[in-house]
Formats: structure tokens, sequence, C-alpha cells
């Protein structure tokens, strides 16, 4: 009705030149320029359904191939698999300006149908018609499906020799791993490949998935950081981050001496190192690291770092206590850290150096992580050195309660804070 209402429409030319090549066979079409138009139309705007029925009617009543192909283009899309056998089995004759370009979505709905053996007769049939390596991959799909994997993997093998196509390995090694069990080749051809071209982002990121799966960490490592570097040199920093990320999450988990090396030669992350070194005891190295990171940036921040690896690396604290509480103390000017609050204040706590002084700073601590154990630790430790000992009581227990007794120092506060309240 929409189309009979605007047929004094006069629309311009253009829409319909690249879709009409007329040969002997054509029969004129007077609505055919309407028709042209709306389903060019239908289909900008998404209306799939509309435009695919306008295209059928223009090669029920002109025979041009080119509307056929965008008939079933569109129902292929709109997994109308059997309107396509359908219409292709009843014109099969009559086809001749698209015949590759039909008979390759028609195979595609063969196979989507399940109809695996007409669909193997059909792809042989287009081999012969065009011997290109794309249609052999069709071939080798079909094989796939018809769990024929000794010939799928003879085929993709083939192909891949042919030019080292990345896309072809990709489809060999996939049914060796998954359905010939032959895991071990599969990897080895992937490592092969990469050994030779690099470490392309397809081959590489099947490589991962594999390793992954076998849980193997020393080859997942191996990929990520040859990943990283192929990241690092192209400047893809969206890429870069996301390896690093994972490539870091494997290598502490693997080892952390391992990540510390591979951040000391990539420098790829400074506050990441400085992390590794402290969790790691390795004192010397972060406060060489943390100094550098000040005198470069003059991020008070570090001032902070410097004071704490200073005071954990000491064996006789007293020694730096004047240093480390100086620094905190300039740091605290400037910033208003809960971490750096709790930490100065239980120094000042701990050597009984200006324990009110201390417990102010750590009750600043708690206002901002008021469920922080360690602080509220700090708090009892104060509580209990001002003899306020039923609430120093009450605080470690909800330490003790929560957190065991396994660490030395909240059992040794804990012990003491039981003998003063008694």
């Amino acid at each position: 009705m929409f189309i009979t209402g605007c047929e004094k429409v006069n629309p311009p030319q253009p829409y319909s030149e690249n879709l009409m090549k007329k040969k002997f066979k054509y029969k004129a079409f007077e609505h055919e320029d309407k028709y042209i138009m709306f389903a060019l139309e239908f289909d900008r705007q998404g209306q799939k359904e509309e435009a695919r029925e306008l295209y059928k009617r223009l090669y029920e009543n002109t025979s041009n191939d080119e509307y056929l192909l965008e008939y079933i283009k569109i129902s292929f899309a709109l997994k109308s698999y059997d309107d396509i056998l359908s219409i292709v089995d009843s014109n099969i004759k009559n086809i001749e300006d698209k015949k590759l370009e039909i008979k390759k979505i028609y195979i595609l709905s063969l196979m989507q149908m399940a109809n695996l053996d007409k669909a193997l007769v059909e792809t042989r049939e287009l081999l012969k018609l065009e011997e290109i390596d794309r249609n052999y991959e069709l071939l080798g799909n079909i094989y796939i499906q018809k769990e024929q994997y000794t010939e799928a993997t003879k085929l993709f093998e083939q192909l891949y020799k042919k030019d080292l196509n990345p896309r072809y390995l990709l489809s060999l090694v996939n049914v060796m791993y998954i359905y010939l069990d032959e895991k071990k080749e599969a990897i080895n051809l992937l490592e092969a490949h990469t050994q030779m071209h690099g470490c392309q982002e397809e081959v590489c990121s099947r490589l991962l998935t594999f390793y992954q799966e076998e849980k193997n960490i020393d080859g997942i490592i191996r990929v990520l950081k040859n990943t990283y570097n192929k990241a690092k040199n192209l400047e893809n920093n969206l890429s870069l981050d996301r390896v690093y990320k994972l490539l870091m999450y494997y290598l502490e988990k693997k080892d952390i001496n391992e990540a510390i090396k591979f951040l000391e030669e990539s420098t790829a992350d400074n506050e990441k190192l400085l992390n590794l070194y402290r969790s790691s005891n390795n004192y010397k190295k972060a406060y060489d690291l943390a100094n550098k990171l000040y005198k470069e940036s003059s991020n008070i921040d570090y001032l902070a770092q410097i004071a704490m690896i200073e005071f954990e690396m000491t064996e006789n604290k007293k020694d730096v206590l004047a240093s480390v509480i100086k620094k905190f103390e300039d740091v605290l000017v400037v910033l208003d850290n809960h971490v750096y609050q709790n930490y100065l204040g239980y120094i000042l706590i701990d050597f009984d150096i200006d324990v009110k002084k201390g417990l102010s700073l750590v009750k600043k601590a708690l206002e901002k992580a008021p469920h922080n154990l360690a602080y509220i630790d700090s708090l009892a430790w104060g509580q209990y050195k001002l003899k306020d000992c039923k609430k120093a009581y009450e605080n470690m227990k909800k330490v003790v309660d929560s957190a065991g007794l396994d660490d030395k120092e909240i059992k040794l506060h804990w012990e003491k804070i039981k003998e003063c309240s008694k």
C-alpha cells in the first residue's frame, strides 16, 4: 500500500544504477526505480524484512541476479535459511551473473540447516568454478561439522604451508587441540610460528588461551612478555596496560623475584617495583628507589615511603626515630593521610615518645577507616599506655576476635592488655 500510494513520485535515477546491470534475460519492470529506492531506504533504517521482500519482488519481475543476491544476503542475516534454499533451488538454472556469491551463501545456509552432505557436494562444485583458498577453508569447516577431523587437519595444513597465513594455522591448531587431543603438537606449531614471525596478535592470543587451559605459567609469562614488548614498540597504550596487568599477575603468582627482575629490566612501573621491594623485604633497593623517585618528582608521598622504609630496615629502631618522626611530621603538614597518621601515631605510642599525640593521630586515622584492625590495635595500645585498661580491652578484643593471635605483635598486645584489665 505504501509503494502504491507513492507511484507518482519520480525518484532520482542514481539509486538504481549500482543495482541494475541489464543482461539479455532482463525483463522491464515499470516500478523498478521506486522499489529500489524503498528497498535501499528500508535497509538503511534496519527494516530488513521489508527490504528483502522488495528485493524478492524486484528479482521476480526482472530476473536480475543482483536483486537475488541482495535478497539472500538479507535473508542470511535474518537466519531465514529455508527461504534461501527454496529460492536458489527454484532458480539455479537461471543464475549467471552472481553465481559464485550466491552459491557461497547457499552453501553456508546448507551448513546452518545441517545438510552437510549436500553442502560438501556444492562446495566441491564451487571449487571447480573458483579454486581459491577461502573456498578450501569453507570445505575444511564442513569437514569439521561432519566430524571428519583428519581430513580437516590435512586441508588446513596444506593451506597454512602455502603462505604461512595465521588464519589457517588457527583453524589447524583448533582442530588438533579441541577435537584430536593433540594439544602438545598444536602448541608447538603456534610456538614455532611466533619464533619465525613474531608475536602476531591472533596467534599469541590463541597460544595464551591454550597455556591458560594447561595452567602452564611459564608459557603464559613467555607469551605475555612477547605481547608486552610488541605493544610497547607499537606504542599501543591501551593494549600495553591490559597486557602489563595480566603479566604482573602471573609473575607475582609464580615468583615475586621474577616480577621484580622484569620491572627492573623494563622500567615499566617504578611504583609497583617499590611495593615489591618492600613486600619482599628488599629494603636497601626500596630505600634507594624511593629517594630517586622523591628527587625526580618532589612528591611528598615518597617522603613518607622513605620514612617507613628507613624505620623498617633499621635493626635498632631508636637510632632512626628522630629522622623518621621528622619526615612524617613534614608529610602530615601537607597530606591528610590515614596510613601515615596511624604509622606515626603508633611509633609515638610504642616508644613512649608522646602517647597522647600518638593516640590523637590514630583517632584521626580511624575517622577515615573506622574498621581497620591495625588502627584499632594502635588505639588499644595507646589506651593501654595511658592505663585506660577497660577501653583497651574492649578494642583489643575486636582485633583478636577478627584476626586471631597468629601475629606476634597482636599476641603481645593482647597479653599485656588482658593483664592490665584484671
